[in-house]
């Protein structure tokens, strides 16, 4: 699992830092999470092939989340895409696109499907061979989710080259599997140690966007392998913090503590700091395995 951050920034413009944006490459597909005013370019940028996005989490509806959505979905038309593309987002995100869609005279050459998130609990939102995504609820000025995303762990790993030709396909199911196979014709049974090796393991993102700090959401992130949370502010400004429903670096740090969380990554930085040294500062004093968001990285693990 790859997460790419393409924006650093919140909601008021600042040049050297972008609206939130966030790949995550899974296999051969892509999941954009959050899609900020100008995301379209930073995938440009990055040299991300957008026809291999497959699907696109909104985690609400302030503009520095979602304003970039139409320019990306106008260009993945003009670029005559016609594989469908899912969006998981808050109520009412499908009147907004379907409204600028209806003025601006654009036909889709793709089928756009919506699937509305559910503010409240703990709510499997998908679940393929490869990965499973749930929602948990996040506490803004307005309706958000965080997102939980799962890439489920590998079968086994078959050792082709120690196996007789025409090896039959339901063998290497079953080898996969973990099963050690018996051939009754030949007599020989294959041990799976002998002929496998270990999948890739289960990996877990959890991604909470705008919050106030909130000890609740805990629970639904326990023991991830990398955690996103915004640090919009410094303890020195927590009360403003609270006035606006956001998080301080030390707070978010305080979540990925009592997560138990392999590693946390902050962004979401307020424009009023003009260097963003301290937030690491801050934040690592609570917890200390805390990264910086910066434009362009990318996070395998």
């Amino acid at each position: 699992m790859e997460f790419r951050i393409l924006g650093t920034g919140s909601a008021t413009p600042q040049l050297q830092r972008n609206p939130s944006a966030f790949v995550v490459t899974i296999d051969n597909f892509l999941i954009l999470i959050d899609c900020g005013e100008g995301t379209q370019y930073r995938l440009l940028e990055h040299k991300v092939k957008i026809s291999r996005l497959r699907y696109i989490l909104i985690s609400h509806l302030h503009g520095d989340h979602y304003f970039g959505l139409i320019g990306l979905l106008s260009t993945l038309n003009m670029q005559k895409r016609t594989e469908p593309l899912v969006i998981y987002g808050p109520n009412g995100l499908d009147e907004i696109i379907g409204l600028q869609l209806k003025y601006s005279g654009t036909i889709l050459n793709f089928k756009l499907n919506f699937s509305v998130t559910n503010p409240t609990g703990f709510n499997e939102i998908l679940n393929t061979e490869t990965i499973q995504i749930k929602t948990f609820p996040l506490k803004h000025r307005i309706d958000c989710t965080g997102f939980l995303l799962t890439k489920k762990k590998y079968k086994r790993k078959i050792l082709a080259d120690k196996l007789p030709e025409n090896f039959p396909a339901t063998f290497y199911k079953m080898l996969q599997e973990g099963h050690d196979v018996v051939d009754e014709f030949s007599g020989i049974t294959y041990i799976n140690d002998e002929y496998t090796t270990e999948g890739c393991p289960e990996k877990r993102l959890a991604y909470c966007s705008d919050t106030i700090y909130d000890e609740t959401i805990v629970d639904y992130i326990k023991n991830v392998d990398l955690l996103y949370h915004e640090a919009t502010f410094l303890a020195e400004h927590a009360e403003r913090a609270k006035l606006t429903f956001h998080t301080t670096a030390a707070q978010a740090a305080s979540i990925a503590q009592k997560a138990n969380v392999k590693r946390l990554l902050i962004g979401h930085f307020s424009s009023r700091y003009k260097t963003i040294e301290d937030f690491l500062t801050e934040a690592r004093a609570v917890f200390s395995d805390t990264t910086l968001s910066e434009e362009g990285e990318n996070f395998i693990f």
